[in-house]
């Protein structure tokens, strides 16, 4: 919500090292979708939650992590 540009605050966070940068603006509320990027700044694109928390899934169990059951 700060006023610095949108690249700005990319950079910032892949700095910092995040392992997943969700970016939401208009475009993306009008398809129901989130922007995805990576820590290494591969860009996935634009898809559904439901399809990001798949490839999150998958990426944890890929790692060895297990998710904790509700």
């Amino acid at each position: 919500m700060r006023n610095e540009t949108i690249g700005l605050k990319i950079r910032e966070h892949a700095i910092q090292r995040v392992p997943y940068q969700l970016v939401i603006g208009g475009r993306e509320v009008a398809n129901n979708t989130v922007a995805v990027r990576t820590r290494n700044g591969d860009d996935l694109g634009g898809m559904t939650l439901d399809a990001f928390i798949v490839h999150l899934t998958g990426d944890i169990a890929y790692r060895g992590r297990t998710i904790l059951e509700e």
